[in-house]
């Protein structure tokens, strides 16, 4: 898959699944990019990885031949999002988009001019996508993270910014956002997923993308059968640790 192809499937509205990469481990990210996932994103927000960590990352993806990859920026900032896309990424995912005011900024952050305010300097990325500016606009996906209290009193609005190509749900914070008192909460349970639902209906009927991030291969496939178009999968180091548990509970068994 190529950074255009995604950018069509995501419009389309067509069923993707990607991998989370939190850990800076290229020769891991690499192997994950082979799989199969449409695309792997690394987490530049909440992930341990720096600058060289996200860049490594996005060559690592590349080199598995199959994924594209995408950055979960730092901060909806036009330099963050700008060295993002410079390094490669085929999109990125912007946390904390409270209004629609701030999903504009975030797809004028990822478009150069007359469209947006990118500024040019495509050191890796004119491999990818570009380097035209026309092409690496029309080929470069923006996601806005729903994940607060405000965003879900505004998500009508912000799904209808124009050039916004999908709204992505983090759930940690949105359980948080909804009353919970820590991440998968059972006593917000029902109003966290009446949220999740009217994101979902949201961008339906602004005809975006709808994605969301999910722990395992079961709750991605029933987030895609209940109107999901595209869900991220745990992430490598919950991936290490449950493995290595796994394992070392069967031996002493």
């Amino acid at each position: 898959m190529n950074t255009a192809e995604f950018a069509r499937k995501i419009r389309a509205r067509e069923r993707l699944i990607g991998y989370w990469s939190v850990l800076d481990a290229p020769v891991a990210t690499e192997r994950i990019g082979r799989l199969g996932y449409d695309y792997v994103a690394i987490d530049g927000q909440h992930g341990l990885v720096g600058y060289s960590g996200m860049l490594n990352g996005m060559m690592a993806v590349d080199a598995g031949g199959r994924a594209v990859g995408l950055v979960r920026v730092e901060a909806n900032d036009p330099a963050v999002i700008g060295r993002a896309l410079d390094a490669g990424a085929a999109g990125v995912i912007v946390p904390l988009i409270d209004t629609p005011a701030d999903a504009a900024a975030a797809v004028d952050a990822t478009r150069y001019p007359p469209e947006g305010s990118r500024s040019y300097g495509p050191m890796r990325a004119g491999l990818r996508i570009g380097p035209k500016p026309a092409e690496a606009n029309s080929g470069t996906t923006v996601l806005a993270m729903i994940e607060t209290s405000r965003a879900l009193d505004n998500v009508r609005e912000i799904c209808a910014t124009p050039g916004l190509d999908g709204v992505y749900v983090g759930p940690s914070d949105l359980c948080l956002a909804v009353g919970g008192a820590f991440p998968g909460d059972p006593a917000v349970s029902e109003v966290f997923e009446q949220a999740v639902t009217d994101i979902r209906d949201s961008a339906a009927r602004a005809g975006i993308a709808a994605g969301i991030h999910t722990p395992n291969g079961d709750t991605a496939a029933r987030r895609l059968a209940e109107g999901y178009t595209f869900v991220s999968i745990a992430s490598d180091l919950v991936h290490l640790e449950n493995t290595a548990a796994e394992h070392l509970n069967v031996a002493r068994s």
